[in-house]
């Protein structure tokens, strides 16, 4: 059970008062009464009694003082002791959040307990994780945008410089190749423009109930000659009938980005199964290759944009690195949830999950 901080901190307050009022009752009752029974001793074989009162009164002073000395002391070691206990793991967070300004993602804090400062600690060092992974995909979107407009501006500038030298003749040819290249350009920045659209807050999905499965065959048989030309098998198997309140268009759209991105690194010979599950409340999409599946540190980043694992995948047999970011925001609009999973070192592939509310809430 999840201990809270301020029943733990009422607890230590009360603990301490308690502590100082006994320890003051205590030392009263004993001075008193060793007081008093002096008192009594002298009184019985003595008269001077006003001597004997002043005694009494001076004991009794005497005793409270001490006490009281002796509480704030003791309340004083307690209340500096329990006070390094509750700041030290903020002074920690503190320092730890200072360094992470600096941009020391590696730094962590002992995130020890289950109160709400051990909460506090843990969503820090989870802050720290994904700050540390922002930062990674920032520099891999960079290098990646750099990368993405070189190839092709390279290209152009060498074309066109060996057609302005009449290094190579100006024919149809020369200039087609020119042209494709210019059309990776504009698609590139077509799907950045994209992307960034989804993920406006104006964007809006048109919602109907529509038959998953009708969805899925007419991707599967658009997708067939595409897997054909490069030698794929392709194989299809789901359930009759699936209603779900989905964007066909869209949903048609995250379906042959999946199905490309298998036919990418699925080699001739390979084959590309796809299975359509009906899970009861939500609608399960399976796509599974007998590529050569994505490395473990390559998994948590393939659906951000312009990621690719192989750095030295040109466009033709990597594309634009775009395709799965658009899924995961597509996906995400429709309620849904997008993953992957690769085989291991005897199975090989990778598989893609794709989990569709049939109802959309």
């Amino acid at each position: 059970m999840k201990h809270r901080l301020d029943l733990r901190l009422a607890a230590i307050i009360i603990s301490i008062t308690a502590g100082i009022l006994i320890v003051f009752t205590v030392i009263n009752i004993v001075t008193n009464h060793y007081h008093i029974a002096m008192y009594q001793q002298q009184s019985s074989g003595h008269s001077g009694m006003d001597e004997l009162n002043y005694h009494l009164e001076q004991a009794q002073m005497q005793s409270i003082i001490l006490t009281c000395l002796l509480s704030i002391a003791i309340a004083s070691i307690i209340g500096i002791y329990v006070a390094r206990r509750i700041s030290a793991p903020l002074v920690q967070m503190k320092r730890a959040a200072e360094m992470m300004t600096q941009g020391d993602w590696d730094v962590r804090v002992a995130a020890g307990g289950y109160d709400e400062i051990a909460g506090l600690g843990a969503s820090l060092n989870e802050l720290a994780v994904q700050l540390q992974k922002q930062e990674q995909l920032r520099r891999n979107m960079t290098q990646d945008i750099a990368h993405e407009l070189r190839t092709p501006l390279t290209t152009l500038k060498s074309h066109t410089r060996a057609l302005e030298d009449g290094v190579w003749e100006p024919t149809a040819d020369r200039f087609r190749t020119c042209l494709d290249e210019i059309d990776r350009l504009i698609q590139l920045v077509t799907e950045l423009e994209e992307l960034h659209d989804m993920e406006s807050p104006e964007f809006q999905l048109s919602r109907s109930e529509q038959d998953l499965s009708h969805i899925m065959e007419r991707a599967v048989t658009l997708a067939k000659a595409m897997y054909h030309e490069k030698e794929v098998s392709l194989q299809y198997a789901g359930s009759s009938s699936i209603a779900v309140e989905v964007d066909p268009d869209r949903m048609h759209q995250i379906l042959i980005n999946v199905l490309s991105n298998a036919l990418h690194y699925t080699p001739s010979g390979g084959t590309v199964q796809a299975d359509l599950v009906d899970e009861g409340a939500d609608a399960l999409i399976r796509i599974r290759d007998s590529g050569q599946g994505i490395s473990q540190s390559d998994l948590p980043y393939i659906f951000e944009r312009l990621y690719r694992g192989d750095k030295s995948r040109n466009r033709l047999s990597g594309g634009s690195g775009m395709g799965l970011a658009i899924v995961k925001q597509l996906v995400s609009a429709h309620g849904g949830h997008v993953w992957a999973e690769s085989g291991d070192e005897h199975v090989g592939g990778s598989c893609f999950y794709i989990r569709i509310p049939k109802k959309y809430k």
